[in-house]
């Protein structure tokens, strides 16, 4: 019988410090507060800002992938954050994300991104085709509930304020995502620092 290969679902990304997912826990529950509790709601030690989804990944390939994401994080230095704002994505059906946006030093963050983006693409990993949007995914909305929730979700957005926390963030994580029936379970598997 032959041995088949591990593969883990991973993604490259900067983890939030406790008191600014503290701060977004809160803001949860002021827009559950609003109507909006049938959301799809991110567990709040769960959120955390993408800069690249790698996907089921042999785990052969865990030190290429760790070589790659140190030269691409070398020389950045610590970026400075703030939470900014609610928003949605979406399209003609209605929203399908709620968001909280960020400002700082998103030049800075963008140019990161990047060179994340290239470091993989070199290793194979197919390239992210919508353009870098910095933000903090708090709930999905249901596709069957997309029309229903919009204008409770654009009213909730104007009202909920959100805290405008600054952070320092001063590394990058190669997180493994565990798939469960009550939602994903994130596991650092290696961290990078930003020197």
């Amino acid at each position: 019988m032959a041995n088949r290969e591990t593969s883990w679902r991973l993604f490259v990304a900067l983890e939030l410090p406790p008191p600014v997912l503290e701060a977004l826990a809160s803001v949860q529950a002021a827009l559950k507060a609003q109507g909006l509790e049938g959301l799809r709601w991110v567990r709040p030690q769960g959120i955390h800002l993408t800069l690249k989804f790698l996907g089921e990944t042999p785990t052969s390939r865990l030190d290429e992938l760790m070589r790659a994401l140190e030269e691409a994080t070398a020389g950045t230095g610590p970026l400075r954050l703030a939470l900014s704002g609610l928003g949605t994505f979406g399209g003609r059906r209605g929203p399908r994300v709620l968001w909280v946006g960020l400002e700082g030093d998103l030049q800075r963050l963008a140019g990161l991104q990047r060179r994340v983006e290239e470091a993989m693409a070199r290793l194979r990993f197919p390239r992210e085709q919508r353009p870098f949007s910095p933000h903090l995914t708090l709930a999905r909305v249901p596709e069957q509930d997309s029309a229903r929730v919009a204008a409770s979700l654009e009213r909730a957005t104007r009202e909920v304020k959100v805290p405008p926390i600054t952070m320092s963030l001063s590394e990058v994580s190669l997180m493994r995502s565990h798939l469960q029936p009550s939602g994903a379970i994130y596991e650092r598997v290696a961290s990078f620092p930003l020197q």
